[in-house]
């Protein structure tokens, strides 16, 4: 944490792994720092046997404390074993998004398809969030867009063969934020080191050479974007 600081990070957002993640994110402190929960299932906790219902979610996403919905989403990498029981997961976590109005975060690996189906499905001018690590097509993204998102740009962004860049530069900068995505995806020149959120930095340098402007103008706009998704507190006007 420190080291974020010295980074010049302000805000940490904390997406859940399982409703566990809450009494640990209760745990970190940090003066110089403002530290935001999520409450959410990862969609590889699902395959591992862990799950929610919409009573219980709405209960943890409804408190005041609560920022976002997630991380939620699909993940058909591991394996697709468990593809019906993670559709009913990100199903519940959509009903509970709008009905807290609080954003949902989208975790997707080899799902794209099924993952805008159901955040289709469940549009209706209520339901906003991130494609968390985005590192989609340009047509994926515009897509995202259209249905309402936002996108995460994160490490693999960075990767020189991901191609993630060529995307990101036809998509509008008024609809990223910076992510960190840690422990994992540290960006260039951190690759395959534990990732940390003081490495954005390097995502936030690669994004202003690609989006072509100044550093400082890309870090404050895409900070303001991710606090008006999230409703927090900017702090210049505290």
């Amino acid at each position: 944490m420190q080291r974020a600081v010295d980074a010049g990070v302000q805000d940490i957002l904390l997406p859940a792994i399982t409703l566990n993640s809450l009494p640990k994110m209760d745990q970190l402190h940090h003066s110089d720092l403002s530290l935001y929960k999520m409450a959410g299932i990862h969609p590889t906790s699902i395959n591992e046997g862990t799950s929610t219902t919409k009573d219980e979610l709405y209960d943890y996403c409804s408190r005041p404390e609560i920022i976002g919905v997630g991380e939620t989403g699909l993940d058909y990498h591991w394996s697709e074993e468990y593809k019906t029981e993670q559709r009913k997961s990100l199903h519940i976590h959509c009903e509970v998004a709008k009905a807290t109005g609080k954003p949902i975060v989208l975790h997707n690996r080899a799902s794209t398809a099924d993952l805008f189906k159901i955040i289709d499905e469940h549009q209706d001018g209520r339901l906003k969030g991130v494609w968390h690590c985005f590192n989609g097509s340009v047509d994926e993204g515009k897509q995202a867009l259209d249905l309402g998102l936002h996108l995460g740009i994160g490490g693999i962004f960075t990767f020189k063969n991901a191609g993630v860049d060529e995307s990101v530069a036809q998509l509008p900068i008024k609809k990223m934020m910076l992510e960190t995505d840690a422990p994992y995806l540290a960006p260039e020149p951190k690759r395959g080191k534990r990732n940390e959120p003081s490495f954005v930095r390097f995502t936030a340098q690669r994004l202003a050479e690609v989006k072509k402007q100044e550093l400082v103008d890309l870090v404050e706009q895409t900070s303001q974007t991710a606090r008006r998704l999230f409703n927090l507190a900017d702090p210049s006007e505290a």
